[in-house]
């Protein structure tokens, strides 16, 4: 039987890998170990963590879970290292191996949308890297995270009280102050990370911005 096309959100997720890939392909050494937008973790630290979420399986991660105690962020570590090279070329030839895999944790599969978009942010910002997302997929990362919890890996919390509008697609959640701003922003601010001067505007946008950073 001939297999059917991949999901939208698999190739959504296969082209930016693809296109992360290639972005760092020519990276110097020394800005391998540029601190990313993820806290402790270097860039070449997030595309270990890249690479190690595309080889996950769910039976996998279960097994993997129980021998960290269920202490995710321990599950998160050993993970990075087994995946983390001596060398950064071999961590990104590993990467380009893993490009077109549909293998996953046990979540949602928006949850491949928010790796592949705010690991991908975590790594580019810091190196002045700009990229186009789909601003519709982005949409689908964001309507994901503003309802899951921080708790586990979510942004609800961060995003309550706050009416947020996306300017460049259909998207709106909450009540409040209003932020208005692309939707390949308001993910990353919900996801904690920092934003630049000027990213998102109305009157909930400094306090907005300010909180989620913190």
């Amino acid at each position: 039987m001939t297999p059917g096309p991949l999901p939208v959100i698999w190739q959504v997720v296969h082209r930016k890998r693809l296109a992360l890939a290639n972005d760092l392909e020519m990276l110097a050494p020394g800005h391998w170990e540029t601190p990313s937008l993820c806290p402790g973790w270097s860039v070449h630290d997030v595309l270990a963590h890249l690479v190690d979420t595309a080889r996950t399986t769910r039976l996998g991660f279960v097994r993997r879970m129980f021998a960290a105690g269920f202490d995710f962020d321990k599950v998160s570590a050993v993970g990075l290292a087994g995946e983390r090279c001596a060398d950064p070329q071999q961590t990104l030839a590993g990467d380009r191996r893993v490009l077109t895999r549909t293998s996953t944790p046990p979540a949602a599969l928006p949850t491949r949308l928010m790796e592949a978009f705010v690991h991908g942010e975590d790594i580019r910002r810091p190196l002045g890297i700009r990229s186009d997302y789909p601003a519709a997929h982005v949409a689908t990362a964001l309507e994901y995270q503003v309802r899951t919890s921080t708790k586990i890996g979510g942004g609800k919390e961060l995003a309550a009280g706050f009416r947020l509008v996306a300017s460049d697609t259909r998207f709106e959640h909450g009540t409040g102050e209003m932020v208005s701003g692309p939707v390949p922003s308001l993910l990353p601010a919900v996801s904690g990370r920092p934003l630049g001067v000027g990213e998102l505007s109305g009157p909930g946008a400094g306090a907005f911005v300010k909180h989620n950073a913190s």
